[in-house]
């Protein structure tokens, strides 16, 4: 289990899968490792040949703002990087949260699942 270490959040795993980064978020991301979340993935994909990223947010329970907002700065950063973002998974609950705060998330495409995430990226022209 990753735990935090005095002056640094805990980082949350980022799998790749081939040319795919899969982000599997559970619980609550804290403002902190959101930011550090983004900054891992930006790495992976400038250092390697990631062409996709899966963020699987089915167990999340809430997405504030702040959360909606690096969510979707990822996707804009992935994408000037040649790479595609799928978010995967999202709970009704939080696709009403998210139209309630006017967040529209620019630059996603969304999937019910991670198979079907991984699904649509291996299509050309997602």
């Amino acid at each position: 289990m990753n735990r935090p270490t005095p002056g640094r959040a805990a980082q949350v795993p980022v799998l790749a899968l081939g040319d795919v980064l899969l982000v599997s978020l559970q619980g609550e991301l804290h403002d902190e490792m959101a930011e550090q979340l983004h900054h891992d993935i930006t790495s992976r994909i400038a250092t390697s040949s990631v062409t996709g990223v899966v963020i699987d947010i089915s167990g999340v329970d809430i997405v504030d703002s702040f959360l909606g907002r690096v969510l979707a700065e990822i996707a804009s950063t992935a994408r000037l990087l040649a790479a595609r973002t799928v978010l995967a998974g999202m709970r009704p609950a939080v696709a009403i949260t998210l139209v309630e705060l006017g967040l529209t998330l620019p630059g996603l495409v969304t999937a019910l699942d991670v198979d079907r995430a991984m699904e649509l990226l291996s299509q050309r022209g997602t």
